[in-house]
């Protein structure tokens, strides 16, 4: 506020910082969901936020993405913003190719299982990082899912281990030889017998950034590893060790989640490797197809910054899909057209905006009793407003139906202005609204 600082870097709070005769805003890296409060109200979202303050201080506001929230796009697209492309990397030179974009390859993986190969390692990739070795050259595995196995069965019974308060399946953990919720981090030890019928038949299915790296050790024994995932960055100063020892060359290979997708920028990286490409993919939420795309692009964009050219083996089981098949290509202008076509048959934003009412309660009964009572005003007041746009869907568990021994239930409102209809409209305790919400799981 006294003008010692003219320039505030910083996450979405600092929108808020006092600064005086503002000139510039910049929203790096626009499309993370990130930038939207969520799980406290007031629910609002940065970049709407930065946008709104840039029109009342006239200051130019900046939305920098390699790959734009396609809501932004399709703003663009229609004259509300401007939109400026950058096709390449910054500076390519003839003499540096390693500038370009790098070479991607889709590797199918059921048809690797139809040759009799189990590996979680396609032929391709194991080849590629094979190579990488040789050549004294880094490579980053990424794999959206920590620990070792993703979820423990009998195969006896088919029982899963899954937290009590959470009702989701604990992932397995190695290192530690224990289960572990990722969602309120409650632990146990690995059952021995089934605890539904006292089979012994335990099975641990599914791969985990813990996995990937106990399998690099065993097909590269002499490769030098760092994983970077929430287990290993738990603490102050995690995050930049990693990051220094890998970019130091201490390591061959770095394994890890969506933190190694974020614009890390390691010069002797020439090979990326997803693992599984599906993680996500599938989800029931309408952005799951562009969350992966997003992710895919970034992760790919580690690979080649320096003086040799990149390469990228994505493994799926799913290779025909757009936004694999758009990633693969990096060719997000093709990926927006087949999204928001699939947005506008179905009338999902941009085409219509949302709001999300989420209801927890520590009994699931309350839940759909409440959502039902809401349901019904909401309908009468959407009729006494002559509001024919208005679409509910739901009432419905939420996606994570429970979550520290609370259950979620929720409602969802589709129209041009929900935010109108909820005007006024008073909700006890327990219930949380989100217009526009970045997420619905």
């Amino acid at each position: 506020a006294s003008g010692a600082a003219r320039v505030v870097l910083g996450a979405r709070s600092a929108l808020f910082a006092p600064l005086v005769a503002l000139g510039l805003i910049i929203v790096d890296e626009e499309h993370e969901p990130a930038y939207k409060q969520q799980d406290l109200a007031p629910c609002y979202h940065a970049r709407e936020m930065a946008l709104r303050l840039g029109t009342l201080v006239g200051a130019p506001v900046v939305l920098g993405s390699a790959t734009p929230d396609v809501g932004t796009y399709a703003r663009a697209l229609g004259g509300e913003l401007r939109l400026l492309s950058l096709p390449g990397r910054y500076e390519p030179r003839a003499d540096e190719p390693g500038r370009q974009l790098p070479t991607v390859e889709v590797v199918d993986l059921r048809a690797e299982l139809a040759a009799g190969h189990t590996s979680i390692f396609s032929r391709p990739l194991l080849q590629a990082l094979s190579r990488t070795l040789d050549t004294g050259d880094q490579a980053i595995l990424y794999l959206n899912r920590r620990g070792t196995a993703t979820c423990v069965v009998c195969r006896d019974c088919g029982h899963t281990v899954s937290c009590r308060d959470c009702e989701l399946p604990m992932i397995y953990h190695g290192d530690l030889g224990l289960l572990l919720c990722h969602h309120c981090d409650r632990r146990r030890q690995a059952p021995v017998r089934c605890p539904a019928c006292a089979g012994s038949r335990i099975r641990y299915l599914g791969t985990g950034t813990q996995r990937v790296e106990e399998e690099v050790r065993r097909h590269f024994p002499g490769a030098r590893l760092l994983r970077w995932d929430r287990d290993t960055a738990d603490h102050r100063g995690a995050h930049e060790r990693i990051w220094a020892a890998f970019n130091a060359g201490a390591a061959d290979i770095l394994i890890g989640t969506q933190m190694v997708a974020k614009g890390l920028d390691f010069p002797r990286v020439t090979l990326v490797g997803v693992v599984l490409a599906d993680a996500g993919l599938f989800l029931p939420d309408f952005r799951a197809a562009e969350r992966a795309f997003q992710l895919l692009t970034q992760v790919a964009g580690r690979a080649g910054r320096g003086p040799r050219s990149g390469q990228v083996v994505i493994q799926t089981y799913a290779p025909g899909h757009y936004a694999i098949q758009a990633a693969c290509r990096h060719d997000y202008a093709a990926f927006a057209s087949r999204e928001l076509a699939f947005r506008a048959e179905h009338g999902y934003p941009p085409y219509r905006r949302m709001a999300r009412l989420l209801y927890t309660d520590v009994e699931e009964a309350r839940c759909w009793r409440q959502l039902g009572r809401v349901l019904r005003e909401l309908r009468t007041r959407a009729a006494h407003a002559g509001a024919g746009d208005v679409q509910f869907i739901g009432p419905a568990p939420a996606f994570l139906r429970r979550l520290r021994g609370r259950y979620r239930w929720q409602l969802l409102i589709a129209a041009e202005s929900p935010e109108r209809l909820l005007a006024n409209y008073p909700l006890p305790k327990g219930w949380t609204v989100d217009v526009d919400p970045v997420s619905t799981l």
